[in-house]
């Protein structure tokens, strides 16, 4: 009996090795990542502010910040990886400062860009292999379900504009209370999905969604409506996945 635990320990151990050596290397990270949290909402307030700042930076020091900001994202595409949902949602938020409440789960593969801007509410499942491009703010309500690789997008670049740059409007994303969004669904910018409202399987929302509408197809349009009676609350994960 001693010996199989033994066996079984020795593997677990193996296993999380370099996860192990890999979070610890984290830790340092946040507060880099804090620090330069509040730097870019500086920043953000005057446009002319960051152009101003942009030519105070040296060469050396901007590159070396394009490195460590390339690192971060790579950290947080790794701990996607790590075969535990609470070392992960650990990690997701205080290395990489996601506002996740009580009992949200992000789960395995999960790629998410500018962390601190994403807020999930209490006991939201987020499913597999989701993008969640938080650059410009999303907002996700309690008890909302994800299914796999669903997308939200809050930047895109201006096709009109002659350096291809981004657009410089925000654009963020509000997802309401108990909505559901299904698998390879795509969410592009400046979108508000209503209360309860459901996104069927590999719809593109382009537009709002009232609260307990059903919408489907590309782009997504109505196609029903969801009944307005819900009370379920959603507590239970999956703890490896």
């Amino acid at each position: 009996m001693y010996f199989y635990i033994i066996v079984l320990t020795f593997l677990v151990v193996v296993i999380y090795a370099y996860y192990i050596v890999f979070i610890v290397c984290l830790f340092p990270l946040s507060f880099y990542i804090k620090r330069k949290n509040k730097k870019e909402k500086l920043i953000a307030k005057n446009f002319a502010s960051e152009n101003k700042h942009k030519q105070k930076v040296s060469r050396l020091h901007s590159n070396l910040g394009i490195w460590l900001n390339e690192y971060i994202r790579y950290a947080i595409y790794k701990t996607g990886h790590i075969p535990s949902h609470r070392i992960r949602d650990f990690l997701y938020r205080n290395v990489f400062h996601v506002t996740l409440d009580k009992g949200a789960v992000i789960y395995y593969g999960a790629e998410i860009r500018n962390p601190a801007q994403l807020i999930i509410g209490k006991g939201t499942s987020i499913g597999d292999n989701v993008v969640l491009d938080a650059r410009n703010g999303i907002v996700i309500g309690a008890n909302v379900n994800f299914s796999s690789r669903v997308s939200i997008w809050t930047e895109q670049h201006d096709h009109r504009d002659p350096y291809f740059r981004c657009t410089q409007k925000k654009r963020s994303v509000v997802i309401g209370d108990r909505a559901w969004i299904g698998s390879n669904v795509t969410i592009l910018p400046n979108v508000h999905i209503g209360e309860g409202a459901v996104c069927c399987a590999g719809s593109v929302v382009t537009k709002d969604v009232a609260p307990f509408d059903i919408v489907a197809g590309i782009p997504a349009k109505k196609i029903g409506e969801r009944t307005r009676n819900l009370k379920y609350d959603m507590e239970h994960h999956a703890h490896f996945l």
